[in-house]
């Protein structure tokens, strides 16, 4: 059983979506299917990294195809509170300069 879990939490002007555990291949439609859908509830997606320990290829993959969706949408995804390895892998592959980073009150509800 994969060690993740995602969920989302309506705030104002923008849907927060928590990451924790391992996002891996094991948990790449579960992870596609949540952020499907707060793109298409709101145009703002705040994605909060606080307690993922873990991205690979495919985590990585998710986010950019959602990015996508949202651009296409008129909307976008932007990250928070990267750490660690998650962040190393982000700057690294150049996600983190895509997506940018959550700022002002959207990036703490």
């Amino acid at each position: 059983m994969p060690n993740f879990e995602a969920s989302t939490h309506e705030g104002p002007g923008h849907v927060r979506v928590t990451l924790a555990g391992e996002c891996d291949l094991a948990v790449r439609d579960e992870l596609h299917a949540v952020l499907d859908a707060a793109v298409q509830a709101s145009p703002l997606v705040i994605v909060d990294l606080t307690r993922l320990d873990f991205l690979d290829s495919s985590g990585l993959h998710g986010l950019v195809v959602a990015h996508l969706e949202a651009q296409a949408r008129g909307g976008r995804i932007t990250l928070a509170n990267a750490g660690g390895a998650v962040a190393d892998v982000l700057d690294i592959t150049g996600v983190a300069a895509l997506l940018g980073s959550a700022g002002g009150e959207a990036g703490r509800g």
